[in-house]
């Protein structure tokens, strides 16, 4: 009994002592690595875009947002917002004592008319020609009601590249930000927004328009989710 007392204690003593070894190892080791340890760093977290999907419509600061990633209810059809209707003809008026003649081409279009629109142009051009100037039905800013397309009175004008080179144009995109719209899809953005430049293609933002216009930016880099 004694034998085997004593060779417990011996087996404790090596386990207290192997336990010491590996303490003093790991001592060692802590002392040699240095933990470097960085605090999160976020400059402006004011910067952070606030994003809310109600009903299925999303807003980023509270704006709206429709894109080829984000897209409205089938059943979303609110028509053509009366501040957007009240601006563009305020617009229009004023550009008309400037000498210009404003056309409203489109406006509001329902989801079932973009389904329409999109199937004609695939069946015309062809569906990676269509998804450079067409929405998926969900996916139109003219659902939202608050999106025109405008022209000028010269029918050759109309929804072309050619209305960027009309007198109409060259007023409308240094003022449109002062009756709250901003040129929706920018020329060399396109990697952005995924659509083709369309100089017609206005959407109101309202107060935020001058910002938005200032900084050069597309929504989605204005917004911060690009």
């Amino acid at each position: 009994m004694f034998k085997h007392l004593k060779s417990g204690t011996v087996l404790v003593i090596f386990l207290l002592a192997g336990c010491n070894v590996a303490s003093n190892e790991m001592q060692a080791l802590n002392e040699d690595f240095e933990k470097d340890y960085q605090q999160l760093q976020v400059e402006n977290l004011e910067a952070l875009p606030n994003i809310e999907v109600i009903d299925g419509i999303t807003y980023v600061d509270d704006i709206l947002i429709v894109n080829k990633e984000i897209s409205l209810p089938e059943d979303y059809s609110p028509g053509l917002q009366p501040e957007v209707i009240e601006a563009y003809q305020q617009m229009f008026q004023d550009g008309a004592a400037e000498g210009l003649d404003f056309v409203l081409v489109s406006d509001f279009r329902t989801y079932d008319y973009q389904a329409q629109l999109y199937q004609n142009y695939i069946a015309r051009d062809g569906q990676e020609a269509a998804d450079q100037y067409s929405a998926k039905p969900g996916h139109s800013e003219h659902q939202t009601g608050l999106a025109i397309d405008v022209g000028s009175s010269d029918s050759l004008t109309n929804l072309k590249w050619e209305f960027g080179d009309t007198p109409e144009f060259q007023w409308m995109k240094d003022v449109a930000h002062e009756y709250g719209f901003i040129i929706r899809y920018l020329e060399g953005k396109e990697d952005i927004t995924g659509y083709m430049y369309e100089p017609w293609h206005l959407r109101y933002v309202g107060e935020e328009a001058p910002a938005i216009y200032e900084s050069g930016l597309t929504l989605e880099e204005y917004l911060g989710i690009d």
